[in-house]
Protein backbone atom coordinates (compact mmCIF):
# COMPACT_ATOMS: atom_id res chain seq x y z
CA UNK A 1 0.00 0.00 0.00
CA UNK A 2 1.71 3.52 -0.64
CA UNK A 3 1.62 6.58 1.18
CA UNK A 4 -0.93 9.23 0.94
CA UNK A 5 1.47 11.34 1.05
CA UNK A 6 3.33 9.74 -1.95
CA UNK A 7 0.34 9.68 -4.28
CA UNK A 8 -0.78 13.27 -3.44
CA UNK A 9 2.34 14.21 -4.45
CA UNK A 10 3.09 12.57 -7.16
CA UNK A 11 -0.08 11.22 -8.91
CA UNK A 12 1.18 10.95 -12.21
CA UNK A 13 4.08 8.70 -11.18
CA UNK A 14 1.30 6.74 -9.74
CA UNK A 15 -0.77 6.38 -12.66
CA UNK A 16 2.43 5.57 -15.07
CA UNK A 17 2.68 2.82 -12.67
CA UNK A 18 -0.96 1.71 -12.97
CA UNK A 19 -0.70 1.77 -17.03
CA UNK A 20 3.00 -0.10 -16.63
CA UNK A 21 0.75 -2.93 -15.05
CA UNK A 22 -2.07 -2.74 -17.13
CA UNK A 23 -4.34 -2.00 -14.84
CA UNK A 24 -5.48 0.94 -16.41
CA UNK A 25 -9.18 0.52 -15.26
CA UNK A 26 -7.68 1.45 -11.60
CA UNK A 27 -6.92 4.69 -12.93
CA UNK A 28 -9.76 7.00 -11.87
CA UNK A 29 -8.92 5.92 -8.78
CA UNK A 30 -5.64 8.47 -8.01
CA UNK A 31 -8.02 11.41 -8.81
CA UNK A 32 -10.80 10.18 -6.44
CA UNK A 33 -8.26 9.63 -3.61
CA UNK A 34 -7.23 13.21 -3.79
CA UNK A 35 -10.35 13.98 -3.94
CA UNK A 36 -11.17 12.59 -0.63
CA UNK A 37 -7.77 13.52 0.91
CA UNK A 38 -8.81 17.35 -0.01
CA UNK A 39 -12.54 16.86 1.73
CA UNK A 40 -10.62 15.18 4.89
CA UNK A 41 -8.45 17.72 5.38
CA UNK A 42 -11.15 20.90 5.08
CA UNK A 43 -13.34 18.91 7.12
CA UNK A 44 -10.13 17.94 9.72
CA UNK A 45 -9.67 22.15 10.08
CA UNK A 46 -13.53 22.54 10.57
CA UNK A 47 -12.84 19.89 13.35
CA UNK A 48 -10.11 21.86 15.08
CA UNK A 49 -12.00 25.44 14.66
CA UNK A 50 -14.91 23.39 16.50
CA UNK A 51 -12.48 22.35 19.50
CA UNK A 52 -11.18 25.79 19.68
CA UNK A 53 -14.38 27.38 19.74
CA UNK A 54 -15.73 24.65 22.62
CA UNK A 55 -12.75 25.40 24.21
CA UNK A 56 -13.64 29.31 24.10
CA UNK A 57 -16.67 28.55 24.81
CA UNK A 58 -16.28 26.45 27.86
CA UNK A 59 -13.71 29.47 29.51
CA UNK A 60 -16.71 31.97 28.72
CA UNK A 61 -19.17 29.88 30.63
CA UNK A 62 -17.05 29.15 33.86
CA UNK A 63 -16.73 33.45 33.72
CA UNK A 64 -20.36 34.08 33.03
CA UNK A 65 -20.91 31.78 36.14
CA UNK A 66 -18.47 33.20 38.24
CA UNK A 67 -20.19 36.59 37.73
CA UNK A 68 -23.45 35.05 38.60
CA UNK A 69 -25.19 36.04 35.04
CA UNK A 70 -26.50 32.65 35.14
CA UNK A 71 -29.05 33.53 31.94
CA UNK A 72 -25.51 34.09 29.32
CA UNK A 73 -23.65 31.46 30.97
CA UNK A 74 -27.10 28.92 29.47
CA UNK A 75 -27.13 30.48 26.52
CA UNK A 76 -23.17 29.93 26.00
CA UNK A 77 -24.23 26.25 26.68
CA UNK A 78 -26.69 25.80 23.91
CA UNK A 79 -23.76 27.51 21.77
CA UNK A 80 -21.62 24.38 23.12
CA UNK A 81 -24.17 21.92 22.68
CA UNK A 82 -24.71 22.73 19.13
CA UNK A 83 -21.10 22.64 18.57
CA UNK A 84 -20.84 19.37 20.10
CA UNK A 85 -23.72 18.05 17.84
CA UNK A 86 -21.65 19.55 14.51
CA UNK A 87 -17.57 18.49 15.70
CA UNK A 88 -19.44 14.68 16.17
CA UNK A 89 -20.84 14.67 12.55
CA UNK A 90 -17.76 16.04 11.33
CA UNK A 91 -15.61 13.86 13.62
CA UNK A 92 -17.62 10.70 12.18
CA UNK A 93 -17.41 12.40 8.42
CA UNK A 94 -13.53 12.11 9.05
CA UNK A 95 -13.84 8.54 9.80
CA UNK A 96 -16.18 7.59 6.77
CA UNK A 97 -14.03 9.23 4.45
CA UNK A 98 -10.62 7.59 5.92
CA UNK A 99 -12.39 4.14 5.32
CA UNK A 100 -12.94 5.02 1.77
CA UNK A 101 -9.52 6.19 1.51
CA UNK A 102 -8.23 2.98 2.92
CA UNK A 103 -10.77 0.92 0.85
CA UNK A 104 -8.97 2.62 -2.71
CA UNK A 105 -5.29 2.67 -1.49
CA UNK A 106 -5.36 -1.36 -1.06
CA UNK A 107 -6.19 -1.61 -4.27
CA UNK A 108 -3.61 0.87 -6.27
CA UNK A 109 -0.46 -1.05 -7.09
CA UNK A 110 2.73 -0.95 -5.34
CA UNK A 111 5.45 1.40 -6.97
CA UNK A 112 7.61 -1.25 -9.11
CA UNK A 113 11.25 -0.84 -9.31
CA UNK A 114 12.60 0.46 -12.04
CA UNK A 115 14.64 -2.44 -13.34
CA UNK A 116 11.24 -4.55 -13.92
CA UNK A 117 10.74 -5.17 -17.52
CA UNK A 118 7.17 -3.98 -18.73
CA UNK A 119 4.98 -6.72 -20.06
CA UNK A 120 1.60 -7.92 -19.62
CA UNK A 121 1.89 -11.45 -18.23
CA UNK A 122 4.11 -14.23 -17.45
CA UNK A 123 4.18 -14.78 -21.41
CA UNK A 124 6.57 -12.00 -21.25
CA UNK A 125 8.75 -12.25 -18.43
CA UNK A 126 12.76 -12.24 -19.14
CA UNK A 127 15.33 -15.47 -18.01
CA UNK A 128 17.99 -13.85 -16.04
CA UNK A 129 20.40 -17.05 -16.12
CA UNK A 130 20.14 -20.73 -16.39
CA UNK A 131 22.39 -23.20 -13.47
CA UNK A 132 23.28 -26.49 -14.65
CA UNK A 133 22.90 -28.60 -17.97
CA UNK A 134 19.79 -29.06 -18.50
CA UNK A 135 19.54 -32.82 -19.99
CA UNK A 136 17.18 -35.01 -22.37
CA UNK A 137 17.75 -38.59 -21.52
CA UNK A 138 17.70 -41.38 -24.36
CA UNK A 139 14.86 -43.46 -22.49
CA UNK A 140 11.21 -42.00 -22.22
CA UNK A 141 10.18 -40.24 -18.66
CA UNK A 142 6.72 -41.23 -17.35
CA UNK A 143 4.46 -38.81 -16.04
CA UNK A 144 5.25 -37.99 -12.50
CA UNK A 145 2.34 -40.22 -10.96
CA UNK A 146 3.34 -43.16 -12.92
CA UNK A 147 6.56 -42.64 -11.19
CA UNK A 148 5.91 -42.81 -7.93
CA UNK A 149 3.53 -45.49 -8.47
CA UNK A 150 6.44 -47.67 -9.15
CA UNK A 151 7.25 -47.20 -5.78
CA UNK A 152 3.75 -47.87 -4.39
CA UNK A 153 4.56 -44.19 -3.17
CA UNK A 154 1.26 -42.47 -4.19
CA UNK A 155 -2.83 -42.61 -4.07
CA UNK A 156 -4.85 -40.48 -5.66
CA UNK A 157 -8.09 -42.74 -5.89
CA UNK A 158 -8.46 -42.85 -2.17
CA UNK A 159 -7.60 -38.94 -1.18
CA UNK A 160 -10.56 -38.43 -3.77
CA UNK A 161 -13.01 -40.95 -1.36
CA UNK A 162 -11.47 -38.85 1.76
CA UNK A 163 -11.30 -35.57 0.53
CA UNK A 164 -11.80 -34.69 -3.21
CA UNK A 165 -9.92 -33.71 -6.35
CA UNK A 166 -6.66 -31.88 -5.61
CA UNK A 167 -5.13 -33.82 -2.45
CA UNK A 168 -3.13 -37.00 -2.03
CA UNK A 169 -1.84 -39.64 -0.08
CA UNK A 170 2.48 -40.06 -0.36
CA UNK A 171 3.83 -43.68 0.98
CA UNK A 172 6.94 -45.25 1.76
CA UNK A 173 10.19 -44.43 0.03
CA UNK A 174 8.19 -41.15 -2.24
CA UNK A 175 6.79 -39.96 1.12
CA UNK A 176 10.10 -40.72 2.98
CA UNK A 177 12.10 -38.56 0.11
CA UNK A 178 9.24 -36.11 0.51
CA UNK A 179 10.28 -35.53 4.00
CA UNK A 180 13.76 -35.69 3.13
CA UNK A 181 13.55 -33.14 1.06
CA UNK A 182 11.82 -30.59 3.76
CA UNK A 183 14.41 -31.94 6.75
CA UNK A 184 17.70 -30.85 4.08
CA UNK A 185 16.01 -27.89 3.05
CA UNK A 186 15.51 -26.73 6.53
CA UNK A 187 19.52 -27.52 7.48
CA UNK A 188 20.65 -26.17 4.47
CA UNK A 189 19.05 -22.65 5.41
CA UNK A 190 20.00 -22.87 8.82
CA UNK A 191 22.86 -23.33 7.79
CA UNK A 192 23.14 -20.23 5.62
CA UNK A 193 22.54 -18.24 9.11
CA UNK A 194 18.38 -18.52 9.21
CA UNK A 195 16.71 -19.05 12.14
CA UNK A 196 14.22 -22.11 12.27
CA UNK A 197 10.47 -21.30 12.78
CA UNK A 198 7.32 -23.19 12.92
CA UNK A 199 4.57 -20.58 12.68
CA UNK A 200 0.61 -20.59 13.04
CA UNK A 201 -0.93 -22.68 10.25
CA UNK A 202 -4.19 -20.41 11.03
CA UNK A 203 -4.00 -16.22 10.85
CA UNK A 204 -6.77 -13.59 11.73
CA UNK A 205 -7.96 -11.35 8.75
CA UNK A 206 -6.31 -8.36 9.70
CA UNK A 207 -3.00 -10.63 8.84
CA UNK A 208 -4.41 -11.97 5.64
CA UNK A 209 -5.38 -8.25 4.25
CA UNK A 210 -1.96 -7.04 5.69
CA UNK A 211 -0.28 -9.61 3.44
CA UNK A 212 -1.57 -9.84 0.45
CA UNK A 213 -4.06 -7.79 -1.85
CA UNK A 214 -7.81 -8.74 -2.15
CA UNK A 215 -7.46 -10.11 -5.59
CA UNK A 216 -5.13 -12.81 -3.79
CA UNK A 217 -6.87 -13.26 -1.16
CA UNK A 218 -9.83 -14.20 -2.86
CA UNK A 219 -8.45 -17.15 -5.31
CA UNK A 220 -6.55 -18.50 -2.71
CA UNK A 221 -7.07 -18.63 0.75
CA UNK A 222 -10.18 -20.92 2.57
CA UNK A 223 -12.03 -19.08 5.73
CA UNK A 224 -12.87 -20.65 8.63
CA UNK A 225 -16.71 -20.87 8.85
CA UNK A 226 -17.99 -18.95 11.93
CA UNK A 227 -14.86 -17.79 13.03
CA UNK A 228 -11.82 -14.46 12.31
CA UNK A 229 -9.34 -17.45 10.86
CA UNK A 230 -8.13 -18.38 7.92
CA UNK A 231 -5.75 -21.49 6.49
CA UNK A 232 -2.24 -19.93 5.31
CA UNK A 233 -1.52 -20.82 1.85
CA UNK A 234 2.11 -19.89 2.72
CA UNK A 235 4.08 -19.87 5.81
CA UNK A 236 5.20 -15.71 4.82
CA UNK A 237 1.38 -15.00 6.05
CA UNK A 238 1.84 -15.88 9.40
CA UNK A 239 6.14 -15.06 9.73
CA UNK A 240 5.69 -11.71 8.34
CA UNK A 241 2.24 -11.46 10.94
CA UNK A 242 4.69 -12.27 13.73
CA UNK A 243 5.59 -8.29 13.83
CA UNK A 244 2.19 -6.69 13.42
CA UNK A 245 1.99 -3.73 15.26
CA UNK A 246 6.23 -4.07 16.40
CA UNK A 247 8.31 -1.26 16.75
CA UNK A 248 11.62 -3.12 15.90
CA UNK A 249 14.72 -2.06 17.10
CA UNK A 250 16.73 -0.58 14.23
CA UNK A 251 20.27 -3.22 16.08
CA UNK A 252 17.89 -6.31 15.58
CA UNK A 253 17.82 -5.87 11.74
CA UNK A 254 17.79 -7.89 9.26
CA UNK A 255 15.61 -10.60 10.94
CA UNK A 256 16.64 -13.60 8.81
CA UNK A 257 13.75 -16.61 9.20
CA UNK A 258 12.83 -19.81 7.13
CA UNK A 259 9.72 -21.80 8.09
CA UNK A 260 8.21 -24.86 7.55
CA UNK A 261 4.26 -25.52 7.09
CA UNK A 262 1.59 -26.91 5.47
CA UNK A 263 -0.23 -24.41 2.86
CA UNK A 264 -3.64 -24.90 2.01
CA UNK A 265 -4.77 -22.84 -1.17
CA UNK A 266 -8.04 -22.87 -3.93
CA UNK A 267 -6.37 -23.04 -6.68
CA UNK A 268 -9.57 -22.08 -8.57
CA UNK A 269 -9.74 -22.53 -12.39
CA UNK A 270 -9.09 -25.15 -14.89
CA UNK A 271 -5.57 -26.77 -15.41
CA UNK A 272 -3.90 -28.87 -18.68
CA UNK A 273 -2.88 -31.91 -18.14
CA UNK A 274 0.67 -30.78 -16.99
CA UNK A 275 -0.63 -29.63 -13.91
CA UNK A 276 -2.51 -33.20 -12.81
CA UNK A 277 -1.53 -35.40 -10.13
CA UNK A 278 0.86 -33.60 -7.39
CA UNK A 279 1.57 -30.24 -9.32
CA UNK A 280 -1.51 -28.01 -8.79
CA UNK A 281 -3.13 -29.42 -5.31
CA UNK A 282 -5.26 -27.79 -2.28
CA UNK A 283 -2.55 -28.90 0.02
CA UNK A 284 0.96 -29.17 0.32
CA UNK A 285 4.18 -28.57 2.29
CA UNK A 286 7.09 -25.73 2.15
CA UNK A 287 9.73 -24.34 3.46
CA UNK A 288 9.76 -20.78 3.27
CA UNK A 289 12.54 -18.19 3.87
CA UNK A 290 11.38 -14.17 4.78
CA UNK A 291 13.40 -11.64 5.27
CA UNK A 292 12.98 -8.37 7.32
CA UNK A 293 15.48 -5.39 6.95
CA UNK A 294 16.08 -1.65 6.77
CA UNK A 295 15.24 -0.23 3.27
CA UNK A 296 18.29 0.19 1.95
CA UNK A 297 19.24 -3.31 2.31
CA UNK A 298 16.44 -5.04 0.70
CA UNK A 299 17.48 -5.47 -2.95
CA UNK A 300 20.71 -6.84 -1.65
CA UNK A 301 18.41 -9.29 0.32
CA UNK A 302 16.99 -10.43 -2.36
CA UNK A 303 19.34 -11.57 -4.53
CA UNK A 304 20.64 -13.45 -1.32
CA UNK A 305 17.30 -15.11 -1.56
CA UNK A 306 16.44 -16.43 -5.03
CA UNK A 307 20.70 -17.09 -4.92
CA UNK A 308 19.36 -19.72 -2.17
CA UNK A 309 17.00 -21.86 -3.59
CA UNK A 310 19.06 -21.61 -7.39
CA UNK A 311 21.77 -23.14 -4.78
CA UNK A 312 20.07 -25.75 -3.01
CA UNK A 313 18.34 -27.09 -5.98
CA UNK A 314 21.72 -27.34 -7.74
CA UNK A 315 23.09 -29.36 -4.96
CA UNK A 316 20.58 -32.00 -5.69
CA UNK A 317 21.44 -32.05 -9.11
CA UNK A 318 18.64 -30.60 -10.89
CA UNK A 319 18.94 -27.65 -13.36
CA UNK A 320 17.46 -24.48 -12.50
CA UNK A 321 17.04 -21.41 -14.06
CA UNK A 322 15.85 -17.89 -13.47
CA UNK A 323 12.94 -15.77 -14.75
CA UNK A 324 12.52 -12.25 -14.16
CA UNK A 325 8.94 -11.33 -13.44
CA UNK A 326 7.42 -8.34 -15.76
CA UNK A 327 5.20 -5.42 -14.09
CA UNK A 328 2.03 -7.24 -15.36
CA UNK A 329 2.93 -10.57 -13.69
CA UNK A 330 3.63 -9.08 -10.10
CA UNK A 331 1.05 -8.90 -7.77
CA UNK A 332 -0.40 -5.14 -6.26
CA UNK A 333 1.83 -5.51 -3.05
CA UNK A 334 5.31 -6.31 -5.14
CA UNK A 335 8.36 -3.87 -6.15
CA UNK A 336 10.21 -6.60 -7.74
CA UNK A 337 9.93 -10.68 -8.18
CA UNK A 338 11.40 -13.60 -9.66
CA UNK A 339 10.49 -17.26 -10.15
CA UNK A 340 12.94 -19.80 -9.91
CA UNK A 341 12.03 -22.93 -12.41
CA UNK A 342 13.25 -26.55 -12.73
CA UNK A 343 14.15 -28.18 -15.82
CA UNK A 344 11.87 -31.18 -16.79
CA UNK A 345 13.84 -33.75 -19.07
CA UNK A 346 10.06 -35.30 -19.85
CA UNK A 347 8.30 -32.38 -21.07
CA UNK A 348 11.70 -30.36 -22.23
CA UNK A 349 11.35 -27.44 -20.70
CA UNK A 350 11.27 -25.41 -16.96
CA UNK A 351 8.50 -25.59 -14.58
CA UNK A 352 7.88 -23.20 -12.14
CA UNK A 353 9.42 -24.37 -8.37
CA UNK A 354 9.95 -21.16 -6.75
CA UNK A 355 8.78 -17.50 -6.53
CA UNK A 356 11.40 -14.51 -4.37
CA UNK A 357 9.61 -11.49 -3.72
CA UNK A 358 10.79 -7.83 -2.55
CA UNK A 359 7.58 -6.03 -1.13
CA UNK A 360 9.34 -3.13 -0.39
CA UNK A 361 7.11 -1.43 2.70
CA UNK A 362 3.94 -2.31 1.34
CA UNK A 363 3.20 -5.16 4.26
CA UNK A 364 4.85 -3.16 7.07
CA UNK A 365 2.34 -0.22 5.92
CA UNK A 366 -0.49 -2.21 6.32
CA UNK A 367 0.68 -4.20 9.51
CA UNK A 368 2.50 -1.59 10.96
CA UNK A 369 6.00 -2.91 11.29
CA UNK A 370 8.04 0.09 12.37
CA UNK A 371 11.56 0.45 12.94
CA UNK A 372 13.00 2.90 15.47
CA UNK A 373 16.60 4.06 14.20
CA UNK A 374 18.55 6.93 15.03
CA UNK A 375 16.21 9.12 13.04
CA UNK A 376 13.20 8.59 13.73
CA UNK A 377 10.95 5.92 13.51
CA UNK A 378 10.43 4.05 9.84
CA UNK A 379 8.81 1.38 7.87
CA UNK A 380 10.74 -2.41 7.58
CA UNK A 381 10.82 -3.48 3.89
CA UNK A 382 9.87 -7.54 3.76
CA UNK A 383 10.99 -10.06 1.28
CA UNK A 384 10.16 -13.88 1.04
CA UNK A 385 11.11 -16.54 -1.32
CA UNK A 386 10.16 -20.75 -1.69
CA UNK A 387 12.96 -22.69 -0.56
CA UNK A 388 11.51 -25.86 -1.89
CA UNK A 389 7.89 -26.60 -2.15
CA UNK A 390 8.38 -31.21 -2.18
CA UNK A 391 5.12 -31.64 -4.70
CA UNK A 392 6.63 -29.59 -7.28
CA UNK A 393 9.93 -30.08 -6.38
CA UNK A 394 9.52 -34.16 -6.28
CA UNK A 395 8.53 -34.06 -9.77
CA UNK A 396 11.81 -32.15 -10.90
CA UNK A 397 13.91 -34.40 -8.37
CA UNK A 398 12.49 -37.47 -9.80
CA UNK A 399 12.49 -36.65 -13.51
CA UNK A 400 16.09 -35.90 -13.26
CA UNK A 401 17.35 -38.35 -11.35
CA UNK A 402 15.49 -40.88 -12.87
CA UNK A 403 17.81 -43.74 -14.92
CA UNK A 404 16.74 -46.21 -17.63
CA UNK A 405 16.33 -49.23 -15.42
CA UNK A 406 12.91 -47.52 -12.99
CA UNK A 407 15.60 -46.81 -10.20
CA UNK A 408 16.00 -43.14 -8.92
CA UNK A 409 19.42 -41.97 -7.98
CA UNK A 410 19.64 -40.20 -4.36
CA UNK A 411 22.39 -37.15 -4.66
CA UNK A 412 24.78 -37.40 -1.73
CA UNK A 413 23.66 -34.50 -0.10
CA UNK A 414 20.16 -35.83 0.84
CA UNK A 415 21.50 -39.63 1.48
CA UNK A 416 21.83 -38.49 5.36
CA UNK A 417 18.04 -38.03 5.46
CA UNK A 418 17.05 -41.21 3.68
CA UNK A 419 19.00 -43.82 5.66
CA UNK A 420 22.59 -43.84 3.68
CA UNK A 421 20.48 -44.98 0.13
CA UNK A 422 22.25 -43.98 -2.88
CA UNK A 423 19.33 -45.46 -4.98
CA UNK A 424 15.59 -45.78 -4.60
CA UNK A 425 14.60 -49.24 -6.42
CA UNK A 426 10.95 -49.82 -8.01
CA UNK A 427 8.19 -52.30 -6.46
CA UNK A 428 6.53 -52.61 -9.61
Amino acid sequence: MLDIKFLRENPEIVKQNIKNKFQDAKLPLVDEVIELDVEKRRVLHEVEELRSSRNKYSKMIGALMGQGKRDEAEEMKKKVTENAAKLAEDEAKVTEIDEKIQKIMMIIPNIIDPSVPIGKDDSENVEIQKYGEPVVPDFEIPYHTEIMERFDGIDLDAARRVAGNGFYYLMGDIARLHSAVISYARDFMIERGFTYCIPPFMIRSDVVTGVMSFAEMEAMMYKIEGEDLYLIGTSEHSMIGKFIDQIIPEAKLPYTLTSYSPCFRKEKGAHGIEERGVYRIHQFEKQEMIVVCKPEDSMMWYDKLWQNTVDQFRSLDIPVRTLECCSGDLADLKVKSCDVEAWSPRQKKYFEVGSCSNLGDAQARRLKIRVNGENGKYLAHTLNNTVVAPPRMLIAFLENNLNADGTVNIPEALRPYMGGKEKLIPKQ
